[in-house]
């Protein structure tokens, strides 16, 4: 399903530079191969994790190929039509699911995320329908932290990436997009505060080094925020991100 995240679109100016290594396709132990047997569901999630979104797509078009309603293999192809870019497609194939399966979290909260780009504010209203009937729902807290914040609504949103976090401790996206919040809404001491212990992991991913390269930016220090981004972008997109980030600053719109 879609977890993404380390998601925020601040990175709306990172994410176009497209520069950023792509994680490796893993499958989990005995899952069957797509050779060896009838598609499973496991094997689905293993792609849609591993960043391998067109493999997702085969392994859920072979499900529904024989069970046409199957909820769990049209989510599945929801997900990876979204990470495929196919928005329109991804949208169609949630609203079908809810069709089948009325009022189903997420199918909502993909719903949701289809129209994140383009309409925030629609899809602030799906995340907090969800959350009033579901509090315990992080996902869809964490979701709706991330529409608040592209609303400009950044105590909001900080407000719902707690709330994920007081539920999952070690969601990892809720804990990258309240720094990158706190950067946004000024607070760039308290932001670098939550980003520097994730940066500083051994397994640091290419997002949360970029997002704390974001942060630094924000807060004025250019020159580690070049040499962090340098370790995942050539040197023009290191600048094409460099000047998107100036535009993000409080005083850059």
């Amino acid at each position: 399903m879609i977890t993404r995240t380390p998601v925020f679109a601040l990175l709306f100016a990172l994410a176009a530079c497209g520069g950023a290594s792509k994680p490796t396709l893993v499958l989990p132990p005995q899952t069957p191969a797509l050779g060896s047997g009838e598609p499973t569901i496991r094997v689905a999630d293993a792609a849609l994790a591993g960043g391998a979104p067109a493999m997702a797509l085969q392994v859920a078009d072979g499900i529904l190929a024989h069970k046409p309603s199957d909820v769990d293999a049209l989510l599945r192809k929801g997900d990876a039509l979204y990470q495929l870019k196919r928005y329109d497609e991804s949208e169609a194939n949630f609203i079908h699911v809810l069709k089948i399966s009325a009022g189903n979290e997420e199918a909502l909260l993909g719903l949701g995320r289809v129209k994140l780009a383009e309409d925030p504010a629609a899809a602030a209203k799906l995340f907090s329908d969800i959350v009033a009937k579901d509090r315990a729902n992080a996902a869809a807290q964490n979701d709706l932290g991330i529409a608040r914040d592209l609303l400009g609504e950044h105590a909001a949103a900080q407000t719902a990436y707690r709330a994920a976090l007081a539920l999952k401790p070690d969601m990892l996206a809720a804990r990258v997009n309240l720094g990158v919040s706190l950067a946004l809404s000024g607070q760039e001491k308290e932001a670098l505060d939550v980003l520097r212990p994730l940066a500083n992991t051994p397994d640091m991913i290419p997002r949360v080094r970029q997002d704390l390269a974001a942060t630094l930016a924000l807060a004025g220090q250019d020159a580690p925020a070049r040499q962090l981004l340098s370790k995942d972008l050539d040197p023009t997109e290191v600048s094409e991100a460099m000047s998107g980030l100036a535009r993000l600053s409080p005083g850059g719109f």
